[in-house]
């Protein structure tokens, strides 16, 4: 085997191998003798079938497969012996002309992963801002939860419903003179201002009071459900017979049994748990950005522009089709691609980032356990119906990139409390608004970064120009979002949508339900 180096440029690289015919042909005898004894034919006794025939048989399968692995062990004896580690998957291609019985030249190129020097990780100073859940903020959870819960009570005979008020009824629909399925029902109940039913219906229903008859007026909408129905004409003779109230909520044992709890002070403690939660996730936060601002302002070297275009193409796919369901897409859409270049600095910044805290991590000997990989292997299939999870794990078990992407957000994660451990970290205590000020004062202050040209030894800064709440995230989520990058993974057939489900038979003056989608299948 013959290897020629014709690109060393930066972090690409390119070879030409060419691979003598008689290596192949050794391989394809070697082949046959392996298969000989499984291959029957008629007149031969089993494994007595002459190599010639078995060439004639399966020759092209097999000089296929010699050719693939050959071509698989150069490839891998040329990254071996130049001591390569690809930021992606090599480009293999066979050289035009190719015939059976000639040399087999192959043209190998890749991007190598840079060599980075040790980190160094001694002498990180962290300050931890942390806020103490105050009792005020445990009574308006609990409020909050109290007021989600309604319970309802009669209202005198003579009140008029209003906005607000739940009314009880029977009806009946008719389409041009004449019910229709699943237009009749019995105490049926709905929120006036709830937006439950069709246009309309709720508006005709103000200012009823219990035993009144009305015949309501309404039209479907065009994209109702039940095709015999969708932009129909239809009256709906009604009999209220309640119009409730609401009833205030007692914030007591009782409120705190029914939800299947010991008592009151069970539930606050369990509110406080989850309000300290939620108060830690952002001390994290604001103390992970402060620990990778530390990294990103003290090493840079050259990343894969492969690598910083993958993740490119991630933000910018998530915040395309974020901006398509805004209510102007299409201004949406104008203003991120405004903002490209801010996005790309984003992406090399988490690619750059990333391969840091591998290096950091490698050297240190963190690791993700057999046992937490298969927990993040079956939450990541809980994404899917039960007859797809097994080809779930199959494809993730086949494609080391996808297991990689997986991985990366959790060995992050403990590289990263792996710093902690190791840094001088200060304590201080403020307010929950004192710290989401701090978080927001480092975006503005990475804005101000941004403008400026990098210092000599510095990492380059991502733009952080101000963006729409949903872009911002893009912008923002360095300290949640993984950056230990790995090559992006092919995506495996998505789930569909869920189908839109027909209106019940007892309630077929609701809505339309808006089509909901199954998860986005993990990359």
């Amino acid at each position: 085997m013959k290897t020629v180096e014709t690109e060393n440029k930066g972090l690409k690289r390119a070879y030409e191998i060419t691979i003598p015919a008689k290596e192949i042909e050794a391989r394809v005898d070697a082949e046959v003798k392996k298969i000989a004894p499984q291959v029957r034919m008629p007149g031969f006794r089993p494994g007595k079938v002459p190599p010639n025939l078995i060439r004639k048989m399966h020759g092209e399968s097999l000089q296929a497969e010699a050719l693939n692995s050959t071509v698989q062990e150069a490839v891998q004896k040329v990254l071996a012996d130049n001591k390569l580690r690809p930021a992606m998957q090599p480009e293999v291609s066979l050289g035009e002309g190719y015939e059976h019985g000639k040399d087999a030249v192959i043209t190998v190129s890749l991007e190598a992963l840079p060599n980075i020097e040790a980190p160094e990780i001694d002498g990180l100073e962290l300050e931890r801002l942390t806020v103490d859940v105050a009792e005020k903020d445990v009574e308006a959870r609990i409020k909050q939860i109290a007021s989600q819960q309604k319970s309802w009570k009669d209202a005198p005979k003579t009140k008029k419903a209003a906005k607000g008020d739940l009314v009880v009824m029977d009806f009946v629909g008719k389409v041009d003179g004449e019910a229709f399925e699943g237009g009749t029902g019995e105490g049926m109940e709905v929120e006036l201002g709830s937006g439950r039913l069709i246009p309309g219906f709720e508006d005709g229903l103000m200012g009823v009071k219990k035993g009144d008859e009305k015949t309501i007026e309404v039209t479907f909408p065009e994209d109702y459900p039940a095709a015999n129905l969708k932009g129909k004409a239809a009256t709906f003779d009604v009999k209220v017979t309640a119009v409730k109230v609401e009833d205030e909520t007692k914030i007591d044992d009782e409120f705190a049994t029914n939800m299947g709890l010991k008592d009151l002070d069970q539930l606050k403690e369990l509110v406080r748990d989850q309000a300290q939660q939620e108060l830690n996730g952002l001390t994290r936060t604001h103390m992970k950005r402060k620990l990778l601002d530390q990294l990103a302002g003290s090493h840079d070297f050259e990343v894969p522009a492969s690598m910083v275009e993958a993740e490119y193409e991630n933000i910018m796919n998530q915040l395309r089709h974020e901006a398509s369901h805004e209510e102007d897409s299409e201004a949406a859409l104008k203003e991120i691609e405004a903002d490209a270049d801010d996005y790309k600095a984003i992406a090399e910044r988490r690619v750059r980032l990333g391969l840091l805290l591998s290096e950091i991590g490698q050297a240190n000997g963190v690791e993700v356990s057999s046992q937490e990989m298969n927990r993040l292997v079956a939450q990541a299939a809980q994404q899917y119906p039960p007859e797809q999870q097994q080809q779930f794990f199959k494809y993730v078990q086949e494609n080391p990139m996808a297991a990689a992407q997986l991985r990366a957000p959790l060995y992050e994660d403990k590289v990263v409390d792996f710093l902690f451990d190791k840094a001088d970290i200060t304590d201080r205590t403020v307010t929950r608004k004192e710290l989401e000020e701090a978080i927001e004062a480092e975006d503005d202050a990475e804005a101000e970064k941004a403008k400026k040209p990098a210092k000599k030894g510095a990492a380059k800064k991502p733009a952080a120009k101000k963006a729409p709440a949903k872009k911002a995230a893009a912008k923002k989520d360095d300290a949640k979002k993984a950056e230990t990058k790995k090559p992006a993974a092919k995506k495996s057939a998505e789930k569909k949508p869920a189908a839109k489900k027909p209106a019940a038979k007892k309630a077929p003056a609701k809505k339309a339900d808006a089509k909901k989608k199954a998860p986005a299948k993990t990359k």
